[in-house]
């Protein structure tokens, strides 16, 4: 019985080498969410995958299976986008690594979420053309935590639900997943002190156009700040740091 084939746009997450061709590649589709499944000849092939199965390209992929539950087979992998800005410039490929991490890390086999897709489409592409690398970085862990059901709470305080316009003093929370007042968080050393003017900045990216995200503008302490609670909140998440992230800094280290 023929198996039935699908075709989807993908992003490649990762790969391992299996056997002495062939490759096993995790992709997240626009589509069917997070799939895996087996290249057959895959590192001998050049003619059928080419650059399409390299981390983070962007491609059209035609794959089959006969069920939900059963082996992915890739059959062929064009390129739509393989990001040469990207690959060119050492940091700008180790932010990219980051952000296909943290998609594979908050995504769960065979869900399907067309606006994690557009998410990582949208913020590849800002990488490709522009420089402020941090704040590209910054901008999209919130935005993948609001699309993951994770969204921290920036506006108010999570225990007395204190407006920020009326905190002088906030401090984020990760158990809490969210800002406490300088009343409820002050003492607590979980609690990491973040300013106003840094978690009013964050609220105007959540929905500012992926297209004008450049305007928005982080201070040195913003982006400390900000950078200092994602990292906190997403470990705090995934009960672990993205081995990514702690490449990432051995690079900006170097550089």
């Amino acid at each position: 019985m023929k198996r039935p084939s699908f075709k989807t746009q993908a992003f490649v997450l990762r790969f391992i080498n299996y056997g002495e061709s062939d490759r096993i590649i995790t992709f997240f589709t626009r589509e069917f969410g997070k799939l895996s499944g087996i290249a057959k000849g895959a590192r001998r092939s050049k003619k059928r995958f080419s650059n399409a199965i390299e981390p983070f390209s962007h491609s059209m992929l035609l794959f089959s299976r006969r069920g939900d539950g059963s082996l992915t087979i890739i059959e062929n992998c064009d390129v739509i986008n393989h990001y040469p800005e990207i690959r060119s410039d050492l940091e700008k490929t180790m932010t990219a690594s980051y952000m296909i991490d943290l998609v594979d890390q908050f995504t769960a086999e065979g869900k399907k979420s067309a606006g994690i897709f557009q998410l990582l489409s949208s913020f590849l592409g800002l990488l490709e053309t522009g420089n402020s690398l941090e704040e590209t970085t910054r901008f999209f862990e919130l935005r993948l935590l609001m699309l993951s059901g994770y969204e921290p709470t920036l506006g108010r305080c999570v225990i007395c639900n204190t407006s920020l316009a009326e905190i002088n003093a906030a401090f984020f929370d990760a158990t809490k997943g969210g800002i406490r007042c300088s009343l409820c968080g002050r003492g607590d050393q979980n609690c990491i002190p973040v300013s106003a003017g840094t978690l009013k900045t964050l609220l105007m990216g959540k929905q500012t156009e992926t297209d004008r995200i450049h305007r928005l503008v982080l201070s040195e302490n913003a982006l400390k700040e900000s950078r200092d609670i994602f990292r906190h909140f997403i470990r705090h998440i995934l009960g672990k740091e993205p081995k990514s992230l702690q490449v990432l800094d051995e690079i900006r280290k170097m550089i």
